[in-house]
């Protein structure tokens, strides 16, 4: 009796989650995005689910009430289970709000015109049209972007290109030095003995040795004047000696690059410069790497909204320095004389400046003397030697920036100008490909009206061209944003010409 009981109770439980598990299709709740509507419940709600809130939100004001709220257009599911355990199951359907569309795309059309033109489909938002410039199709995209997910079709329109800027630098690099030198040595000897006063600073002592058949006398340095007096047995020799040098290096490197693209030029050469390189069991290994000198130059452009050129110059002069030199190995490896200035600048096309204009004055000052004899009045002075150099170095760095255009198809270049025939019998032009008539025509450039956005943002990458950079070359310099038509004063057209959907 009791197991009939038991399984009588058993099935009535389960036909009750038969019945509370199928309670039928699931009914369609329509919610606007960023409006709300009430849920209205036969009896009292115990528990609310929703699978996923980011769509819509249910919020229970009431044991009976359930408010839904719009959050993005989507579809969700809202589950409802009231007190005897029975689900309840929702189709809630978020719809785009009509306002919110036609206020985004009253302000499309306000900052960029009738060129874009968007559409909502679904949950995505899909952007067309055909533009004038890369900055006019990111502010499209933001403002598309505030109803959602954006499908970019945008085209941009392909202009004549960026403007190419010529850059003149001149380097003046001015030295001057004047040395001067003053000094005595007197000297004199017999059959006795050999004695002089010096004060060592110009040439060696001289050496004598004396013997029974006389003195000898043996001068290392007979300075620049020497005077000897057999009868008196004195000898005098004396440093007066100036000099003046002067060097002057002038340097006209011309840069032409594309606005937002940077440039660099180097005329010199370049050193070997040993490196020790870690090895086995702390053993260094010497390597030789190759450094660069000479007159470097780099240059990054850009064209502002104001109409001038802003650019970033990085000039250099380097010069190998024998002086500061080391000895690794019986090799001599100089030292490196730079002068480097990094500066930014702006000015209007043709203009000049004077980036760099460095004067440096050294005077150099030695004097040796003996003390005591050197003290006397008026003689003292023949008890002393004095050496004085004086150097100046003028550097001057001055840049033009112009806009060039190149030259047109079927104009002749400049000629070079030869002082002397190479050969009688060679030819007075260089060898160079067939033209069209041998090797046949040639297919024309394609040239399109607008490019879709990616591929125009692709093309703007620069290239990294070769397998890496000189040892002692300067940091790459950061490439400024490019300059757009908007920039330079040429508002975009109302309406530029163009299928959107081409």
């Amino acid at each position: 009796m009791i197991k009939k009981l038991t399984f009588l109770l058993f099935g009535l439980a389960f036909c009750g989650i038969l019945s509370a598990s199928d309670a039928g299709a699931p009914s369609d709740l329509i919610v606007t995005v960023s409006k709300s509507v009430v849920l209205d419940h036969n009896t009292q709600i115990k528990r609310i689910s929703i699978s996923n809130g980011d769509i819509a939100e249910a919020v229970a004001v009431s044991s009976k009430e359930v408010l839904l709220n719009g959050k993005s257009q989507g579809d969700t599911t809202l589950m409802l289970w009231d007190a005897a355990g029975t689900r309840s199951a929702y189709e809630v359907h978020v719809l785009p709000n009509e306002a919110q569309i036609e206020a985004v795309k009253a302000e499309l059309s306000k900052e960029v015109g009738t060129a874009a033109s968007l559409t909502v489909e679904g949950k995505n938002v899909f952007l067309r049209g055909t533009v004038s410039d890369e900055i006019i199709a990111d502010r499209a995209l933001s403002i598309a972007s505030t109803l959602g997910k954006v499908v970019n079709l945008l085209r941009v329109s392909v202009g004549p290109g960026d403007p190419q800027i010529l850059l003149k630098v001149r380097f003046a690099n001015i030295s001057r030095s004047a040395t001067q030198q003053l000094g005595f040595n007197l000297f004199t000897g017999d059959q006795k003995g050999v004695s002089n006063v010096t004060t060592g600073q110009f040439g060696n002592n001289p050496t004598g040795v004396t013997s029974s058949q006389g003195s000898q006398v043996n001068f290392t340095d007979l300075l620049n004047i020497f005077y000897f007096r057999p009868d008196l047995n004195i000898a005098a020799v004396i440093k007066a000696l100036e000099a003046k040098s002067i060097l002057e290096i002038l340097a006209e490197p011309n840069l032409l690059t594309v606005s937002g693209r940077p440039a660099s030029f180097l005329a010199g050469g370049e050193y070997p410069f040993p490196t020790i390189q870690g090895g086995a069991a702390g053993v260094g290994q010497v390597t030789v790497q190759f450094k660069e000198f000479g007159i470097r130059l780099g240059f990054l452009p850009s064209i502002t909204p104001r109409g001038t050129i802003r650019m970033t110059v990085t000039p250099e002069v380097s010069s190998l320095d024998y002086a500061n030199a080391l000895v690794v190995n019986g090799s001599t490896v100089p030292g490196l004389a730079t002068r480097r200035v990094q500066t930014e600048v702006e000015l209007e096309n043709g203009q000049s400046f004077v980036i760099a204009g460095l004067l440096n004055n050294q005077t150099q000052e030695q004097l040796n003397k003996i003390p005591g004899l050197a003290n006397i009045p008026l003689l003292g002075k023949l008890f002393e030697s004095r050496s004085l150099s004086k150097s100046n170095t003028e550097l001057l760095v001055m840049v033009t920036p112009e806009l060039v255009r190149p030259i047109p198809a079927g104009v002749a270049g400049p000629e070079i100008q030869k002082p002397l025939p190479f050969l009688k019998d060679s030819s007075s032009s260089a060898p160079r490909t067939p033209g069209a008539a041998v090797t046949g025509p040639v297919s024309p450039l394609v040239k399109v009206d607008s490019l879709p956005i990616e591929v125009i943002k692709n093309a703007e990458q620069p290239a990294n061209i070769g397998t890496g950079a000189p040892q002692n070359a300067n940091p790459p310099l950061q490439a400024p944003p490019i300059s757009s038509p908007l920039l330079q004063g040429n508002a975009p057209p109302s309406n530029p010409p163009g299928n959107p959907n081409h």
